[in-house]
């Protein structure tokens, strides 16, 4: 087992907050904490938090009910937040590549370079064609500053800024192993604004995309066609009743099944762009995640227009142990296709303590 204190997993999404806790187990990780808390609506809209106090409470009110004294925090950022460029360059040391980043920085990303902060991996190097493939990957400043700070007034200290994406890989090739050299797996999550895909190629990312599309669709084409509150139109969709009415109208089902159409028709215009320009014509596996999954009616549509390929629903608690008193299999099934950001977080680790 890996060195060092597994950092407490917080996914801040746009509509609400996932909250996940691992420790080492005998027989490999098992769930201390995990919890969701939705976020009143509009508190954060594209990537950017517009109601600090709310979010802010928001996880106070997890950490507390769930009594956790762990502070050390992973965080991520995604969507209109982060930008992701896979490059090719002339061959270079390490310290050549830091000495010519700011330069590359500044051809591919949009923004002053004194406004992002960014990282590179070196995904591999070609000497016979004196080449090498980085991934570039940034975001601006204020965004990271926003999403540290508002945490740390929740009283706890982030220690890693990760991708929403990039954490979803580190779940899934832990919990499922890492992908066989030349296998390519699809990496699909459905949140409630943005569908974000990777495309992974022997564990390596080789595309990645952002779909401004999501849950959210569902509830708004249902509340406007219905003419009802946000909150009844969320609670249809997700199939629980509301206060005054115990029976979710015919139209509901219609409606989901026509925006989750909407939804996978984008996933799959994207997976065509990727095989026109990977020489694919499928991938060995379609791994989806994502809580607007839970409703029947969408995952059926999808897995439906999706179908010519190997699909699965990807779980991350599946192989994991858990406290009986706390948990029970079904309560961590219900929570389990929205945490697979924060079980990819919660599996970090603290750098001053790993050595």
């Amino acid at each position: 087992m890996a060195k060092g204190k597994l950092l407490l997993g917080l996914d801040i999404g746009s509509s609400s907050a996932k909250l996940c806790l691992l420790k080492d187990g005998r027989n490999g990780y098992e769930i201390d904490r995990v919890d969701r808390e939705v976020f009143p609506f509009a508190a954060i809209v594209d990537g950017s938090i517009l109601d600090r106090s709310s979010v802010s409470r928001v996880i106070q009110t997890l950490v507390a009910r769930n009594k956790i004294k762990q502070k050390q925090c992973a965080i991520a950022i995604s969507g209109y937040s982060v930008i992701v460029k896979r490059l090719r360059l002339a061959n270079m040391t390490d310290d050549e590549l830091a000495d010519n980043i700011r330069w590359e920085v500044e051809q591919h990303i949009p923004y002053n370079f004194d406004e992002v902060v960014f990282d590179t991996v070196v995904l591999g190097r070609n000497e016979m064609q004196n080449s090498m493939d980085i991934l570039l990957v940034a975001s601006k400043r204020e965004v990271v500053n926003d999403y540290i700070s508002v945490v740390k007034e929740a009283g706890l200290d982030v220690k890693v800024v990760d991708v929403a994406s990039f954490a979803i890989q580190n779940m899934v090739e832990t919990v499922y192993g890492e992908p066989n050299q030349g296998l390519c797996t699809g990496i699909i999550n459905i949140g409630a604004s943005v569908t974000s895909m990777s495309m992974l190629t022997g564990g390596i990312t080789t595309f990645t995309r952002d779909i401004t599309m999501g849950g959210n669709q569902i509830t708004e084409e249902i509340q406007k066609k219905l003419g009802i509150t946000r909150d009844e139109a969320e609670a249809y969709k997700t199939g629980a009743t509301t206060e005054n009415s115990a029976v979710i109208p015919r139209e509901v089902e219609e409606i989901t099944c026509q925006m989750s159409e909407q939804i996978a028709t984008e996933i799959k215009r994207s997976l065509a762009f990727f095989y026109e320009n990977s020489g694919r014509d499928k991938v060995d596996e379609l791994i989806l995640c994502g809580g607007v999954l839970k409703n029947m009616s969408t995952l059926k549509v999808i897995q439906r227009v999706l179908g010519d390929n190997n699909i699965k629903i990807a779980n991350p608690f599946e192989r994991m142990g858990f406290n009986q008193k706390l948990y029970s299999a079904d309560s961590l099934e219900n929570l389990a296709l929205e945490s697979a950001v924060s079980v990819g977080l919660a599996l970090r680790r603290s750098v001053e303590d790993a050595g």
